[in-house]
């Protein structure tokens, strides 16, 4: 056998473009030094990576770097769609950041460049065919936000919350390289097809209790990248440390790269019979928790926070039916994959909608501040209102949110197929649960605000022009100021797709099978 691989450059076009967008974005602010100039770049090559991702995808599956049958590139249709995800990601998240960066808290070169160095990782971990690929790329994808947290100058906050997020992805990144490291002892092997083809041949090699260890280890260091319970800790405090970009990226783009990985492995690698429990044992108890968590909090981004806890319930939810023997036929399996692949799409739609209807109603370099800070909002910006309303009501499930709605029936669907009517149950009665803070969030935002309601400055840290000020020495955004119009095409442009999805799911569902 050649051990020399193959290399088809039109397959790695996507991972070349949003690679080159980092290094151009760095030369950018080195030559041209203006910020504008900057985040034109790392926007153009956004959407350069987005359009690349579906031309390449639209010609059918590409695979390189192979030695014989093994591949660690395959580039098909659902890996398009990853990539063409988190490119529109990046773009969304460039924008919500204008404020901010606007505000001259944060760094805009190596703002712009960390955001395309993360763009980069998720755009290969779509296409891994391999282990080491796919934990490098998670990782790629990963190590950038630990700065991007604690960018923002002078914030302790944020530098606590980078640190929480950084010691904690250490110790599930260790897990998963020693999961890793057992399975290529007990197979010999690390691409992705080799591992599942060997377990399933070998049936012997699942009795070894290292097996088994090695599994676990996988599984549960890649369920730290979706907050799952019991490793979802860092993602509330860090959240609400982030600047909110950040903390929006975090809560889609993060959270994708974790499921998508996880999806990687569960599908094409490890065997069902060890999976599907602790999957389904991990659905079960972070739904539950998000939810119940989520009913007692006070600050919008730790809501949002623990709402996305519960949200990654769902997307386990259906890989949990793999438990079951009914689970495990071709067809419950496909529709399980797939399944959590659409949910994954909807979640990070509505989420970023959610995220920037916040950013738009707070003070620029204000973080999401209370419940109470939204008191209102609607009122003030009708159109913001609406939209962070339907964003709530399409995460609850309800309509008119379709999105949300398809969602959850295509959840509850895969399971009634692979028999795990009982996994359905506890689904539909944690989307019965959600509904008392999503339902009560929109209605603050249509309340009238407290009489009391404390002053601007009071409630957002940022500080507000005095009265008569000669020419505004200090300046700053009061809460009623309108949103910036980035920020407002974002949000526009998030719900216009979280509307398209809704009247037509089956288009992402096929681009997930």
């Amino acid at each position: 056998m050649s051990l020399v691989q193959s290399v088809n450059n039109v397959a790695l076009l996507p991972a070349y473009l949003a690679a080159g967008t980092a290094v151009l974005v760095l030369l950018a602010d080195l030559l041209v030094a203006r910020a504008g100039a900057t985040v034109a770049v790392a926007a153009a090559g956004a959407v350069a990576t987005a359009v690349g991702a579906a031309v390449v995808g639209a010609g059918g599956e590409r695979r390189t770097f192979c030695v014989g049958a093994d591949c660690s590139w395959v580039y098909g249709g659902r890996a398009a769609l990853v990539a063409a995800v988190f490119a529109l990601l990046t773009l969304g998240v460039l924008a919500l950041s204008g404020p901010l960066l606007r505000a001259g808290r944060a760094p805009v070169g190596e703002y712009a460049f960390l955001l395309a160095c993360s763009l980069t990782g998720g755009v290969v971990l779509g296409a891994a065919g391999d282990l080491i690929t796919l934990i490098v790329a998670l990782e790629t994808l990963t190590l950038p936000l630990y700065v991007l947290v604690g960018l923002r100058r002078g914030s302790l906050a944020s530098a606590e919350a980078a640190v929480t997020f950084f010691v904690v992805s250490v110790v599930a990144t260790t897990l998963t390289l020693l999961g890793a490291a057992l399975l290529y002892t007990v197979t010999g092997g690390l691409h992705l097809d080799r591992l599942g083809t060997t377990l399933t041949g070998r049936p012997e090699l699942l009795d070894l209790p290292l097996t088994t260890v090695a599994v676990a280890l996988v599984v549960l260091g890649l369920a730290f990248k979706v907050a799952a319970v019991p490793f979802h800790a860092w993602a509330p405090a860090t959240y609400d440390g982030a600047p909110l970009p950040v903390a929006a990226y975090l809560s889609t783009a993060s959270k994708l790269g974790g499921v998508v990985a996880l999806l990687a492995v569960v599908q094409r690698a490890l065997p069902a019979t060890v999976t599907g429990p602790v999957l389904a044992l991990l659905a079960v108890l972070t739904m539950t928790v998000g939810n119940l968590v989520a009913l007692r909090q006070r600050r919008a981004v730790r809501l949002l926070a623990w709402s996305s806890v519960a949200q990654a319930g769902y997307i386990l939810a259906p890989l949990g039916a793999l438990a079951l023997a009914g689970g495990r036929t071709a067809d419950a399996r496909a529709g399980a994959y797939a399944a959590a692949v659409a949910y994954a799409v909807f979640f990070v739609v509505l989420e970023l909608a959610a995220f920037a209807a916040v950013v738009a109603l707070r003070p620029a370099d204000a973080d999401g501040g209370t419940l109470d800070d939204l008191r209102g909002g609607a009122r003030r910006h009708p159109w913001v209102g609406a939209a962070f309303a339907l964003a709530l009501i399409g995460l609850a499930g309800l309509p008119p949110g379709l999105a949300g709605l398809f969602a959850k029936v295509t959840v509850v669907r895969s399971l009634l197929d692979g028999g795990a009517g009982w996994l359905a149950l506890v689904v539909a009665l944690n989307a019965v649960l959600g509904l008392a803070y999503y339902l009560r969030l929109a209605a603050t935002l249509y309340a009238a605000p407290a009489p009391d309601a404390a002053p601007a400055r009071e409630r957002s840290g940022t500080p507000v022009a005095a009265a008569g000020a000669p020419g505004g020495a200090v300046s700053a955004v009061v809460v009623g100021s309108r949103p910036a119009w980035l920020v407002s095409v974002v949000l526009a442009a998030a719900t216009a797709v979280a509307v398209v999805i809704g009247f037509a799911p089956q288009l992402v569902l096929d681009l997930a099978r």
